[in-house]
Parts: structure tokens; C-alpha cells; sequence
């Protein structure tokens, strides 16, 4: 229990830290560095992005146009020791390529639907560690892998690049700290306890094809169980 106490109260943190992150700052910080995408769907791929991760919001949109598009995030946070596994959302499936369902020819398919992550990426605003280790905020991701860089943005441009990333971020983190709110009490009622050696075992099993997983999905403050089959 002591795994998911420190885990929510650093997620609590994180929030606090976003919420007062100063305005001027991050628009400075967008102005100067002038980003502009480029259409090379790189962002689109696992070569650059791992996966796409789905607000609950962005889950209700995307179930709409396609309902098996989406599967249970990878990295599930927490396994009991029953070899039940708990994740704090989903996320897009990939084709075998690694590029994004909704990918078509470089372009996306539902790019007036997109998830709100898409909407916002390249811009972040979280702690993060950098290639040395340190640990401090971190405003963009993939800088110079993608994109062009130091074109002028407007004020009016960057102040609203600014209010909708921190608006994803926030959001973002509520969700998480509602799975670890979640998972406590599920975890206390039912007298369960995060085991690391039952999630190593179960995880190899199912990476070498001789186990499903049974992942227990956190959308609108429950749980929601899906059954992974090895290759998914």
C-alpha cells in the first residue's frame, strides 16, 4: 500500500506544480522556441511516441468512431497479488508497422477528433528527467526530432498553446490521481496488495504467448476489466 500512497501523493503534487506553473513563463518559453509542425507524422509512430494515452473524454470520442480502437495502456501501474493487473487508462492500438490506426498516408483520419494529447504534442508541462537525469520541468517534447523551430508565433498563438496544454495536463493528472484514489480503496476493501514479483512473471509469461492478462482499466472513476491476449 505504501507503493500507491507515495505514488498519489506525488501525483497530487505533480498537479499543484502545474496548476501553479506561471502563465508568462510557458508562453515565453513557446514563443522562443517557435515551433511549427512540418506534416511528417513522425509524432504518429512508435519510432518517436510510444503510445497515444486517451483522457476519458478522448475515450468517449474515439468509441464513437471506432470502438475497437483502443486497448488498455501499456505499463499497468499496479498487479495484485491474485495476477490481476490495474492501469490508469487506455490508449490507441498501433498497426504492425508501429504507426497509429487512424494513420493514412501521413495524414490522420480523424484529425477534427483527435485526442486531446495530439491536439497539444509537441507541448508538455511535467517534471521530467533529461538525458543527464536531471529532473526539472520540461516544456516540449522531441526537440529538433520533428518540426521546424524559431518561426514567429503570435502572443494570442502561444497564449493559447499554453491554455490548452496545461488544460491536457491537468486534466491528465486528475485522471491519475483518481486511478491511485481508486486502486487504494479497491486494493483496502478487498484486502489486496501490489506484489512486483507476480506482475515480473506474469508480464514475461505473457510476453512469450503462454498467458492472457486480466487488466482491470480505470475510465470514469471504475474499473473496467478486459482480457489481453499474447500478440495484442
Amino acid at each position: 500500500m505504501n507503493n500507491i500512497e507515495t505514488r498519489l501523493t506525488e501525483a497530487r503534487e505533480e498537479l499543484a506544480g502545474v496548476e501553479e506553473f506561471p502563465d508568462p513563463e510557458f508562453v515565453g518559453i513557446i514563443k522562443e522556441l517557435g515551433f511549427r509542425c512540418e506534416l511528417c507524422a513522425r509524432c504518429c509512430t512508435k519510432e518517436f511516441n510510444d503510445h497515444v494515452f486517451l483522457l476519458d473524454a478522448d475515450l468517449a470520442v474515439i468509441r464513437q468512431i471506432n470502438p475497437d480502437s483502443v486497448t488498455p495502456a501499456p505499463y499497468p501501474e499496479f498487479c495484485d497479488q491474485k495476477g490481476r493487473f490495474y492501469v490508469s487508462g487506455y490508449a490507441l492500438k498501433t498497426k504492425p508497422d508501429g504507426s497509429c490506426i487512424f494513420l493514412e498516408n501521413k495524414r490522420c483520419k480523424i484529425y477534427d477528433r483527435r485526442p486531446s494529447i495530439c491536439r497539444v504534442y509537441p507541448y508538455m508541462l511535467h517534471r521530467e528527467a533529461d538525458d543527464s537525469g536531471k529532473v526539472d520541468w520540461r516544456q516540449i517534447s522531441g526537440l529538433n526530432e520533428h518540426g521546424s523551430y524559431y518561426s514567429e508565433l503570435e502572443d494570442s498563438e502561444c497564449g493559447a498553446i499554453a491554455q490548452e496544454t496545461r488544460a491536457y495536463e491537468e486534466a491528465y493528472l486528475r485522471q491519475i490521481v483518481g486511478f491511485f484514489e481508486a486502486v487504494k480503496a479497491h486494493f483496502q476493501k478487498n484486502g489486496l496488495k501490489h506484489v512486483q514479483s507476480v506482475y515480473d512473471r506474469k508480464i514475461r509469461d505473457f510476453l512469450k504467448g503462454k498467458c492472457e492478462l486480466e487488466v482491470f482499466v480505470y475510465y470514469n472513476g471504475e474499473f473496467e476489466k478486459c482480457n489481453l491476449k499474447p500478440g495484442t
